[in-house]
């Protein structure tokens, strides 16, 4: 049975009316590799597994229909989510990270390897696996080389979907990379040009050229995308008269910019038609692989002409999470905010007035052993404390059981639009947790995962110039979805105290040692006869004395005129010997008893 048939009757026996599952190594930069694109918002994931399903059950059903689940999606994809069967691990939600009336169910595992064995199933999903079209690129080695790697999987029932068909359910794959080039697959001129943005193809990425489409699949396209900042600095280039030659950004969109050179030249070009707020807009090439076959292989390349520099668009307000204190007793786990002028592009001249507020919703999971205290909860917005009800519009608080359930914090934040900074601050104590609740690797700490920060009033949606013949691209189509501004913050480490794992091992070995001694000696007694032992004596002592020394003690004897006797064990030794063996079971006996007296 496929993957895919058993993946499709599972979600259908287990009622799931959306799912999302995610395996990723590393984290996003969301500094460096943008935070207000479509791709930072919908495929950036947090390091480990991530999944979420939503279920078409009643409320009290959702928790069996979860525990199913997860225990098919490990066996599925070779991974560890059957951990997240328990309450302890996964959580349920009201309405800070999806629309669920309660039928949504959260868990996340920070620490979750990610390897070529999560990948593999993956692939089978797909109709022609890795064997043809652009999933040959996928090399193993070359993935798994990047500084970044997620895979994401997303299950949707047509009632729930855009899409408009009638029934079914629609299945969404996406693997999200940040490679670097191979400088021995270069050619001699990526190795003279400057290190600020080395040319590449994808040869030099992913060690393979594409030879074709798959044969199921209805449309294969490669597309490349410039973004904004890439577009105004090359439109700023040409305005100083750095670069020299024909500027059509206007009618095709960087087509022919001498600033850079193409290996292939595009079948099509769209350029971004919504983007009102930003001097620039992106552009976006279109490649076509049908025509592409093992004869003529597609091998895209770049080549830069000048050394281009520029910044990638980022989110209203950098995040961040850290912690604050010492100790093994208490801490304060502390959200940053930082300012990176991006509504300034928005908000125009309002943004000094007081009405105007920039909107961040937070949503963050605690695991039960971190004990935090909401009623702790401080704002501070550049630099002054503020009242929570000024800036926190609303807020929900599920907090942790111990061994049952984790804590869960939802706030929706409202800060003024001209805001450089503003931290948020929680209080919390650390929980002792039994010594069969420690993971192996206790004495690394334990993971608190990454929170969810969500920005509702910018959205990512790219709308791009197109002629009929494109309305169906389900590249396009995505880059149409409107969907919020969505980043993840650090995964915490949290030091916990730790017992001396070594001391049940020293108790075991004392313990044995003892009975052993005990036991050992107590049947040596036991088993002993005390006739036997003279007589073993006697033997010992007649085997000896040989003839020799007989004839010797007869002379003897007779020069003194006395009879000879014949030589004999003396009882003095035996007891003795009976005397100590009594001894030392008594000691034992004693030792024994003080033992027990001092274990209960």
């Amino acid at each position: 049975m496929t993957p895919e048939i058993v993946l499709l009757g599972q979600v259908q026996k287990f009622h799931v009316k959306e799912m999302e599952l995610s395996f990723t190594q590393g984290r996003w930069n969301y500094d460096r590799w943008g935070g207000f694109d479509p791709i930072s918002s919908s495929n950036a994931k947090p390091p480990g597994v991530e999944l979420w399903a939503v279920f078409d059950v009643p409320k009290d059903q959702v928790d069996a229909c979860w525990k199913n689940l997860t225990h098919t999606l490990s066996g599925l994809f070779c991974a560890s989510i059957n951990f997240l069967e328990s309450s302890t691990t996964y959580s349920a939600h009201e309405w800070g990270f999806h629309p669920s009336s309660g039928s949504l169910r959260y868990g996340t595992l920070p620490r979750e390897a990610v390897c070529t064995e999560n990948l593999t199933p993956w692939l089978k999903l797909l109709p022609c696996r890795d064997k043809a079209g652009l999933s040959a690129l996928l090399d193993r080695p070359s993935i798994y080389r990047g500084f970044y790697h997620s895979q994401r999987l997303r299950l949707a029932s047509s009632e729930s979907h855009s899409s408009g068909v009638e029934s079914g359910i629609v299945l969404e794959q996406a693997l999200t990379v940040v490679l670097q080039p191979n400088s021995h697959r270069m050619s001699k001129t990526f190795l003279s040009e400057t290190k600020l943005q080395p040319n590449w193809s994808l040869s030099s990425i992913f060690g393979r050229k594409v030879t074709g489409r798959c044969v199921l699949a209805k449309s294969s396209n490669v597309y490349l995308q410039l973004e904004r900042g890439l577009v105004t600095e090359l439109e700023n280039l040409q305005k100083d008269n750095v670069i020299t030659g024909p500027d059509h950004v206007g009618s095709g969109g960087l087509k022919d910019n001498p600033g850079f050179e193409l290996s292939v030249r595009p079948d099509k070009v769209f350029k971004e038609v919504n983007s009102l707020h930003r001097k620039s807009s992106s552009v976006l090439y279109e490649y076509s692989i049908e025509r592409y076959s093992a004869f003529e292989p597609f091998d895209l390349g770049l080549t830069w002409k000048f050394p281009v520099v520029w910044s990638c668009p980022r989110a209203p307000l950098h995040s961040s999470r850290f912690l604050m204190g010492s100790g093994n007793q208490r801490g304060t786990i502390a959200i940053s905010f930082i300012s990176t002028d991006l509504e300034e592009g928005f908000l125009g001249a309002n943004i000094g007035e007081d009405s105007c507020k920039l909107q961040a919703d937070i949503f963050q999971v605690v695991p039960w052993y971190i004990k935090v205290y909401y009623h702790t909860l401080r704002v501070f917005v550049d630099g002054q404390p503020q009242a929570i009800a000024k800036v926190v519009e609303k807020m929900h608080v599920s907090p942790s059981e111990d061994k049952v359930s984790p804590g869960v914090m939802e706030l929706v934040l409202k800060f003024p639009c001209a805001v450089k900074s503003a931290v948020l601050t929680l209080e919390f104590d650390k929980g002792f947790l039994h010594i069969d609740e420690y993971p192996p690797d206790a004495n690394q700490g334990f993971d608190i995962p990454s929170a969810v920060i969500i920005f509702p009033n910018f959205q990512t949606s790219m709308q791009y110039l197109e002629d009929n013949s494109s309305n169906k691209s389900p590249m396009l189509s995505k880059f149409q979805e409107k969907s919020p501004v969505l980043s993840y913050t650090e995964v915490l480490l949290v030091p916990l105290t730790t017992p001396d794992f070594s001391m049940p091992y020293n108790v075991i070995t004392i313990t044995c040692t003892v009975f052993a001694l005990y036991f050992g000696s107590l049947l040596n007694v036991l088993r002993r006869r005390v006739g036997e032992e003279e007589r073993i004596l006697k033997n010992r002592a007649s085997k000896k004395a040989g003839r020799l020394p007989q004839l010797l003690s007869r002379l003897s004897a007779k020069l003194r005129g006395k009879e000879w006797e014949p030589p004999q064990s003396p009882s003095a030794s035996s007891s003795f010997i009976s005397s100590k063996l009594i001894l030392k079971v008594l000691i034992v006996a004693g030792a024994a008893v003080f033992w027990q007296y001092y274990s209960e």
